[in-house]
């Protein structure tokens, strides 16, 4: 286990020294020593607790993922390291003696309790409510850098800062999530974690319009600079929804709510041309709090698909190729804005705007080529290219409430929300024909037109109520309710000798889809001594109704389903801790998954959804462990689902060798895998951090065709190691490896990518300016092979190729602390 070794940093404020001398290091180096790192002991403990609740100090708002620190009266010996939770509150074990507690939040001033002396008498010893006052002030003298670390590790999720790794600058939300551990992003943005693409997206813990229609793929509109934080849960209990199979990613945008005006601005230049800008404003004045975030970018993205395609027929092998270049071209507008009102200290309402739009300009050339036999006999070839014009423009709207009171613990909050979107695509295709030697083919130019109109709206209303009892005890319940609606009307024509356009028949109708989701929840929990549990139910009633207007096809559906969980977690002795968890999951068909209408970019090779597609559900269980050291942590997983209904895209071809890939429902899946997860720091200056997933696969679609079976063995691999050196330069090098996969049609090849990523603090510390290159050797291409009882596909798709981006970033009082403050504290 110690290969795997990993730490998460104690937030803890470092001084920045000058180093003497630049160090070099490669990926290989790294690897050697952020694995083999050397495991450090903890102190024993003896089971004697302390607790506490960290605040804010102005708005008594709970401070979660602040790091409490305890340290010994005597030598401040470290003595046990712990993390908030989300409601602020915290408790560590210690053997008996006198000691004081840090506690420490990025953007904070430190506090230091007073003489703590700990007994068998006054066990569990509680330090009450901690407030934490803004620190907003810079000073001229030495400079202390407040960091979190790139990953904080608990037993139910994983957290990833995504302002800390170097190579997220200048790039998109889909970027930043490709770089995650256990999570992979594919060439069409489809977004899947711990190998299930069966995973829910959720902006602030919301749904959002930027993940409606497009799925993840609308994850490149947005800009990673706006993103504070992603949360990874990979067993999700009844208080989300049982929406994702795969677990939930959420991702949490940026807002501040420290006194005064504070933000930071980030100005980006790369290539291929990726220009952009981005603001992140706070304005706190006493009841008030006002936050504001704009980016503004521009970006080319080319790109490439190749495939060699054969077909068995009549005893013949007709083989074809396709070499497809694209560049899409867009101007993105992010613009959310808000207001924080506290009535008082137990009383806060916010309201907020969000407007996205983004305008780009898609063109492809694709080259056919058809033989016979073998790939000497040419027997003629296409040029194909595509024009579109697509514009996509979503709003958001919400107002959320948040009552406390008087006892620990006990809250109320109310959310409504509104999302309005729409997308309009209009695309020119027009193709020519040729012989072998390049003359024409006698065959007219074709000049068709796809336009496609898709509307969204959603009505949003959830409420969450928790109440403690006893010592520990705590109960929870809420409701939520979802209404969407959703339509795309899909026309293709083509252009006749005389000028006029008629429809293409197959290719022309109205989808409407209407989503109704009502859900109760319940859920209790507890401690007894050293051992927690929290059992809950999910109650969810479903309605769907799917309509192809010109062809009268209505398909209602409705059905009751409960989700429960139970997770059970037990304190071992010196800083071990482990969970037991089972949920019960659901992925229900999507949008894009049941609509009819078929891609028509590429005339030879169609993409379309089923309307007859059913929800797939999954058991998850996993065990977890976690260990706290003083400078690293490292956490371990067992998991297992069992999925009834899996959801796969099936590719036929037919004898003209024209492919169509659409989902059907498989019959079962199941999986197992071990995760490991941690970060460790070699020396002060230099910290690494590494995952490494392995799982087993085994897909029955016998139910459909005897032939459509896998059983896979593959692994995931992430590896990050960041140095700082010369006058607070910072290096950095990110690995990412995907292992082969088998899939019940064939096989996906591996992956290997490499960033690097070079940063330098200027203007005293109040700017950063980062340079980095995503992709370093081209490598990130996604292979597969699929096969078929009359047909064998290989292709090659590269959605990104190498990207070099220059990001400045100022910081509008940002946290500067003086040196003697902290070590005062220390």
């Amino acid at each position: 286990m110690a290969c795997y070794l990993a730490a998460i940093m104690n937030r803890r404020n470092r001084i920045c020294f000058v180093k003497q001398a630049v160090y070099q290091i490669s990926l290989p180096l790294l690897l050697c020593l952020g694995i083999a790192s050397p495991a450090l002991q903890a102190q024993k403990k003896s089971g004697l607790t302390i607790t506490g609740n960290v605040r804010e100090a102005q708005s008594h708002t709970a401070l979660g993922y602040a790091t409490v620190q305890l340290r010994q009266s005597a030598d401040s010996a470290l003595v046990s390291t712990v993390t908030t939770n989300e409601s602020g509150s915290f408790t560590m074990e210690a053997a008996a003696g006198t000691y004081y507690a840090l506690v420490d939040f990025i953007g904070y001033h430190p506090f230091k309790t007073g003489v703590i002396r700990l007994s068998a008498n006054n066990s569990p010893f509680d330090l009450g409510t901690i407030l934490l006052t803004s620190a907003s002030q810079t000073l001229e003298e030495v400079f202390i850098q407040a960091e979190k670390s790139t990953m904080e590790i608990a037993l139910d999720k994983k957290i990833f800062n995504v302002g800390k790794d170097l190579a997220n600058a200048g790039a998109t939300a889909a970027d930043v999530l490709s770089n995650i551990p256990s999570v992979a992003v594919d060439v069409e943005g489809n977004v899947s974690l711990r190998g299930s693409s069966s995973v829910r997206i959720l902006i602030d813990g919301k749904p959002s319009g930027l993940v409606s229609i497009k799925g993840g793929s609308g994850l490149q509109q947005l800009q990673g600079s706006m993103i504070e934080r992603v949360e990874i849960i990979t067993n999700p209990s009844a208080r989300y929804e049982a929406e994702g199979m795969g677990g939930i990613i959420n991702i949490v945008l940026k807002k501040d709510r420290k006194q005064g005006l504070n933000g930071s601005f980030d100005v980006v230049a790369g290539y291929p041309e990726n220009f952009g800008l981005a603001a992140n404003m706070n304005y706190r004045h006493k009841d008030f709090n006002f936050f504001v975030n704009y980016s503004a970018s521009y970006r080319n993205t080319p790109g490439k698909n190749n495939l060699y395609q054969e077909l068995y027929r009549d005893n013949s092998t007709f083989i074809s190729t396709k070499n497809m270049e694209h560049h899409l071209k867009g101007m993105y507008n992010n613009a959310r804005a808000g207001l924080d009102y506290f009535f008082d200290e137990k009383n806060i309402l916010t309201a907020a705007y969000t407007y996205r739009i983004s305008k780009g300009k898609r063109y492809s050339d694709i080259f056919f080529h058809d033989y016979e036999s073998t790939l000497k006999n040419l027997t003629g070839f296409t040029h194909r290219t595509q024009d579109e014009t697509e514009t996509e423009p979503n709003s958001e709207y919400a107002l959320s409430y948040k009552r406390t009171f008087a006892r620990k613990g006990q809250e109320f909050t109310a959310d409504a929300r509104y999302l309005d979107n729409w997308e309009n695509s209009d695309q020119y295709f027009g193709q020519q024909d040729y012989h072998p030697d390049g003359s024409h083919s006698g065959i007219p130019f074709i000049l068709q037109r796809a336009v496609n109109f898709e509307t969204e709206k959603q009505y949003l209303f959830q409420t969450d109520y928790v109440h403690p009892f006893g010592e520990k005890g705590k109960f929870e319940a809420g409701l939520r309710s979802s209404f969407r609606n959703m339509t795309n009307n899909y026309t293709v024509t083509e252009e006749d000798a005389n000028g006029n356009w008629f429809e293409l028949p197959g290719l022309t109708n109205n989808f409407l889809y209407e989503e109704n989701i009502n859900a109760v929840y319940a859920i209790l929990g507890n401690k007894v001594k050293k051992l927690s549990y929290q059992l809950g139910v999910r109650g969810e009633l479903t309605q769907v109704t799917t309509t192809l207007k010109q062809t009268h096809e209505v398909n209602p559906r409705k059905y009751l389903n409960f989700f429960p969980s139970a997770h059970v977690s037990y304190d071992l002795p010196q800083g071990h801790a482990i969970q037991v968890s089972y949920s019960r999951r659901v992925r229900r068909p999507q949008y894009n998954d049941l609509s009819p209408f078929m891609t028509y970019s590429d005339n030879r090779n169609y993409w379309s959804g089923n309307p007859d597609l059913n929800p797939e559900f999954t058991h998850a269980f996993e065990v977890g462990h976690i260990k706290y050291l003083d400078k690293a942590s490292v956490s371990s997983s067992l998991y297992y689902r069992n999925t009834k209904g899996k959801i796969l895209h099936i590719k036929t071809v037919d004898d003209q060798g024209n492919s169509l890939t659409y989902p059907r429902n498989l019959a079962t899946e199941n999986s197992f895998g071990l995760e490991l997860t941690g970060s460790y720091s070699v020396f002060s200056w230099w910290k690494t951090d590494a995952s490494f997933n392995f799982f087993r696969a085994i897909t029955d679609g016998s139910n459909l065709n005897d032939e459509f079976k896998s059983d896979t063995y593959s692994w995931l691999m992430r590896l990050l190691s960041k140095a700082t050196v010369w006058k607070n330069m910072d290096i950095q090098l990110r690995g990412n490896y995907e292992a082969p996969q088998q899939t019940p049609q064939g096989r996906r090849r591996s992956i290997a990518t490499m960033d690097l990523a070079v940063s330098k603090d200027v203007l005293k510390d109040k700017a950063t300016l980062t340079l980095n290159v995503l992709d370093v050797f081209n490598s990130r291409r996604y292979r597969s092979i699929t096969e078929g009882a009359n047909f064998y596909i290989e292709s090659m798709s590269q959605g990104r190729l190498r990207q070099i981006n220059l990001t400045f970033n100022y910081r509008l009082r940002q946290v500067k602390k003086k040196a003697k403050e902290t070590l005062d504290q220390e």
